[in-house]
């Protein structure tokens, strides 16, 4: 990979216009659509940390991958983690302690740029951005890559496989791994997210014609529908993984 041009939201707002055409694709749509708490915060996030939020680009200045992140007050504890992504989004903007801590909300690469090692150099850059920034650490609810392969699978028991050199299984964990981070543990309900079957089944090209548990398309774990209710409820587990800087 060439040299790589990066550019924070507050200095060059004008690359982060067609920023869903990057993201398109990187996440199910009833993350996206579902998932009330990164509704409500996502727009915020955004507006009041841009010299958190950051893009690389090639030499003309085309995106090619992105990286989110707040801070937030974290004591060093796996007691005091936050419940997950949608906790950390809360704390973000809810807690009166005073941020010590960088919290990497996403690491987005382009469709047609992946397996360029641009995952990577994303982390990177996310941990000199907190070094700058005089965070002491980095962490992230991490969202393993290869787990909706294996839905049925408790991720307590997926993070624990590993390749013949040691390393996670999971491509994203790995990538992590190389970079110096610990998993803590696993952020059962990460995230939480909400429908109502018709919703249910626009999301995921699916017909559901009674109450249950469903794997469906993207997803780390089973859905729960209940027709009663018309509600499918999914909460997403992701893994807590930590640098020191």
């Amino acid at each position: 990979m060439d040299a790589l041009n990066v550019h924070t939201l507050e200095h060059r707002p004008d690359l982060f216009q067609d920023l869903e055409k990057v993201h398109e694709g990187s996440f199910p749509d009833y993350v996206i659509e579902g998932d009330r708490h990164n509704a409500e915060y996502w727009g915020r996030v955004l507006e009041a940390f841009p010299s958190l939020q950051f893009v690389l680009c090639d030499e003309r200045e085309n995106v090619l991958a992105s990286g989110h992140a707040l801070p937030l007050a974290w004591d060093g504890t796996v007691e005091d983690l936050p419940s997950g992504y949608d906790g950390a989004l809360v704390r973000g903007f809810g807690e009166r302690r005073s941020p010590d801590t960088l919290c990497a909300l996403s690491v987005i690469v382009a469709k047609n740029h992946r397996g360029k090692g641009l995952s990577s150099r994303a982390v990177s850059v996310m941990k000199q951005l907190a070094q700058r920034h005089g965070f002491s650490r980095l962490i992230a609810p991490v969202r393993p890559n290869r787990k909706s392969l294996y839905p049925l699978t408790p991720m307590e028991r997926y993070i624990r496989w590993r390749l013949e050199d040691g390393s996670p299984f999971d491509p994203w964990l790995r990538v992590h791994w190389k970079l110096g981070a610990q998993i803590l543990k696993v952020a059962f309900n990460s995230m939480e997210v909400r429908g109502t079957v018709a919703e249910w089944e626009k999301w995921t090209g699916m017909r559901f014609p009674e109450s249950g548990e469903y794997v469906v398309p993207g997803a780390l774990t089973p859905v729960t529908m209940d027709l009663e209710k018309d509600e499918g409820v999914y909460l997403e587990p992701n893994v807590w993984m930590a640098y020191r800087l």
